[in-house]
């Protein structure tokens, strides 16, 4: 057949889907015309969609050193051809065979033959049959829902809430306290991968004295730089002299505060186009005018306007910094092939390491590591190898350099002695790995064989065949579990936990499962597993997730579940366009299962127990919306007479560990019923506590609550989704959720008298008293800069969702 005769892939699979759709688009998917996509047109590869003013070009695009297609918008007339944001960052393409589309519902989806279509517009809620896609020559490109005589009626979704990292004229950047909606800048990887990398730029109006907030540049979640003060009368910020010396700027710079909405962006007033983007390097710039932030600007010793330069190694000197260079180094280099990093990423882990003295990424894209720690040897011919060195070195990598014809002899020696060295160390590896290997494989079956045998936590009241049973914990064949979840397919992934992520699967007998595979680097180690396993186990109860075997084969270590349609609490509660799907019947109905989960736990189970983790993630929800309590890796069993407990290694998650917990280690039920009061809390509001924002001051949820309650307005705290119905019922939950957090452990309530409470019909509840949410976060990092200090005492992990808190 010859080439022009050939069907795409893609075209094939749109062919069917309109085929599929039915009504007035059956049978003919025409192009997309002029700015506008329709329900069944088609945008191909090889096209492209104008604004009407013909200012931004929509279309598909590919990179250097890349063999993906993404889907971009850029500047019609832009020489440089600099993509201003990208469709599907994190689902490239494979090849050039993509069209874009609209079906009959309003779902834009990215057709293509490599898989699964892409939806950009995947919010099951806004979605409208009567609706057009439409590129404004502002660069949005905007979904809309049309009246019958072609108006618009409402706005379903915009590429500007979905910002890549770059900031066009009228976007904004900052926080919608109304949905959770967050406009953060984040630069791509490498100038080949376009998925999110190692810098964001963000607005952030905390913590800032003139009341207006700032720009902040983050470096992997660590403030790398901030604008500083906000001039609005001159057009400028206090760390970006750039603006203050260039005399042609026309910027117009404005931000909002209140309580809906906190963000900023800008305008120019001349009406020329501009753009602001975060490059890969740290470098912030206006695409068509000037530099605002250098690259690089503020690594090591830097004082430039706005770094916030961290203390660095006792290794390095303010003289020493990295420069690229032409040449090789003489001993091996590490190599880490992870393609979510870049060269920032390479920089720092290099300039932190003292062994480290030269660097340059891995991957033919930019990604990954490759570290040095030998002499370098500088080579200029064409074509040398370019690496990053450390600057210290280049003395005496000159002298290396020049010397070498007339003490060639000394190099036959270095590099012999380099070479056996190297055999040797390899050798001593070799027989290392064979030595653990034989450990790992006699600690997993002796895992297996406790876990399948153990009695050490059957009652004492247990005799005869049921104590000689043990656990019975049903064990899987990893190959059982590869073939359930079809390899750990990405269709298959649940989510991701604090510990690692979680797949959805079906055995062959046909049970739904869920599989928590265990993260390598997640700090749960056979402890933690072990304590899982054995622990849900042995508890039976309606509001604990079941546990139905786990799995151990060489670093895997995954545990089998049964599976939840409605995954998790969060996953429902915290998202803006999902919890409505929570009417508040459904929410009590949570809120008292977790409480009869937790009595049992405290109170009736074989085992007493101490959860220390509990969180809306770990509440798993049935296909009734029944709750059901998980992740007993933290929980720990306590004596019946036993009152309190305390432990050196504190775990759980910041917002929701009690205050003498998380200071001081100690440990009760109280500990518990804490962490129940936040969720009564984020249950009763739809927020979450540790990344709430108040437009007046920044407390968390906690405090919010407190606040509305001091002043008699508590119902606020309400989510508005609720409405007005169960009033009394709401005001009881917050009353107890209060009364569950406040400060001191001997003032909160038991579980017994949370359900006594919760059901109590008339009874008078105490009033709560004030609790410590404004001293508790200042405390952990006074505490968490104490231990830095004391280096032999302790060290801190930490994650955006847990922490764990170890000693050495």
């Amino acid at each position: 057949m010859a080439a022009n005769q050939r069907l795409t892939t893609s075209t094939i699979v749109l062919i069917l889907s309109c085929l599929c759709v039915g009504g007035p688009y059956t049978c003919h998917a025409s192009h997309a015309q002029g700015d506008t996509i329709q329900p069944g047109q088609v945008l191909r590869s090889s096209e492209k969609l104008a604004s009407a003013g013909g200012t931004f070009e929509l279309g598909f695009f590919s990179l250097p050193k890349s063999n993906y297609s993404y889907l971009g918008l850029w500047y019609k007339n832009d020489p440089s051809g600099l993509v201003v944001w990208v469709g599907n960052r994190n689902n490239p393409i494979p090849g050039t065979d993509a069209n874009l589309t609209m079906d009959a519902d309003g779902k834009l989806k990215i057709v293509h033959g490599g898989g699964t279509p892409i939806i950009l517009n995947s919010d099951q809620e806004l979605l409208a049959q009567n609706s057009s896609a439409t590129l404004t020559d502002s660069g949005n490109f905007v979904v809309t829902e049309l009246n019958l005589d072609g108006s618009t009626k409402r706005v379903l979704w915009q590429s500007f809430d979905y910002p890549t990292d770059t900031l066009l004229p009228g976007m904004k950047l900052g926080t919608n306290f109304q949905t959770g909606q967050k406009w953060v800048l984040t630069s791509w990887i490498s100038e080949s991968v376009t998925a999110p990398g190692t810098f964001s730029l963000e607005w952030n109006n905390s913590n800032n004295s003139n009341g207006m907030g700032q720009l902040v540049l983050r470096l992997r979640g660590d403030v790398y730089w901030t604008s500083g003060k906000l001039d609005t009368q001159n057009r400028t910020f206090q760390n970006i002299p750039l603006l203050s010396t260039n005399s042609s700027n026309d910027y117009k710079f404005s931000y909002v505060s209140n309580e809906n909405e906190s963000f900023f962006n800008y305008s120019v007033t001349t009406g020329r186009i501009t753009m602001w983007m975060v490059f890969s390097d740290g470098q912030l710039m206006d695409g068509f005018k000037s530099v605002l932030v250098p690259d690089n600007i503020c690594y090591g010793y830097a004082s430039y306007p706005g770094c916030a330069v961290e203390k660095p190694p006792v290794c390095r000197s303010s003289l020493e910094n990295f420069e690229q260079r032409s040449g090789s180094f003489l001993g091996p280099a590490f190599n880490d092939q992870n393609s979510s990093v870049g060269p920032s990423d390479c920089w720092a882990r290099c300039w932190n390491n003292c062994s480290c003295v030269g660097y340059r990424t891995f991957n033919t894209n930019d990604t990954g590591c490759s570290f040095w720690s030998g002499a370098f040897v500088e080579d200029n011919t064409v074509g040398s190898t370019k690496i990053y060195v450390l600057n210290s070195t280049s003395s005496s990598s000159a002298d290396i350099s020049h010397s070498t014809g007339k003490k060639w002899w000394i190099w036959v020696i270095v590099v012999g002695v380099a070479v056996l060295a190297t055999l040797l160390l390899g050798f001593l590896l070799c027989v290392r790995r064979r030595k653990l290997k034989g450990e790992e494989e006699r600690n997993e079956e002796d895992v297996l064989f406790e876990l399948t045998t153990s009695n050490r936590f059957n009652d004492s009241n247990e005799t005869g065949n049921n104590r000689e049973k043990g656990h019975q914990v049903k064990v899987f064949s990893f190959a059982s579990i590869m073939a359930a979840t079809d390899n750990f397919s990405s269709e298959n992934k649940l989510g991701q936990g604090g510990f690692g992520p979680v797949y959805k699967g079906k055995l062959h007998e046909g049970q739904e499962i869920a599989v928590k595979r265990i993260s390598k680097g997640s700090g749960q180690g056979l402890v933690e597993f072990k304590n899982e396993i054995i622990l849900i186990a042995k508890l039976q109860h309606m509001n604990l997730v079941r546990l139905l075997g786990c799995c151990i084969q060489g670093d895997e270590k995954m545990l089998i579940y049964e599976y939840m349609p409605n995954k998790s609490l969060d996953f429902l509660l915290f998202d803006p366009t999902k919890r409505s799907l929570l009417d508040w019947k459904k929410r009590y109905n949570i809120i008292e299962g977790i409480a009869q989960g937790l009595l049992y736990l405290h109170k009736y189970s074989r085992l007493r127990i101490i959860h220390r983790d509990l969180k809306a993630s770990n509440i798993l929800l049935d296909e009734n919306m029944n709750p059901k309590i998980s992740d007993f890796g933290m929980a720990r069993i306590f004596g019946r007479n036993d009152v309190e407990a305390n432990t050196n290694r504190i775990v759980g998650t910041y917002g929701y560990m009690s205050p003498e917990y998380a200071m001081d280690g100690t440990f009760s039920e109280k500990s518990d019923v804490f962490s129940f009061g936040v969720l009564i809390l984020e249950i009763v509001s739809g927020r979450k506590n540790n990344s709430f924002y108040h437009y007046d001051h920044s407390i968390n949820l906690i405090g919010y609550a407190w606040e509305l309650w001091k002043d008699g307005a508590i119902l606020k705290l309400k989510d508005s989704m609720l409405g007005d119905s169960s009033i009394r019922q709401v005001l009881i939950c917050i009353h107890v959720g209060l009364l569950c957090v406040q400060e001191k452990a001997i003032d909160r309530p038991t579980m017994a008298d949370v359900i006594s409470m919760l059901t109590g019909g008339t009874m008078s509840l105490p009033d709560p008293k004030e609790p410590d949410y404004a001293q508790l976060s200042l405390k952990l990092s006074l505490k968490e800069s104490v231990s830095q200090k004391e280096k032999s005492s302790s060290y801190c992990v930490a994650s955006s969702s847990s922490v764990i808190l170890s000693p050495r």
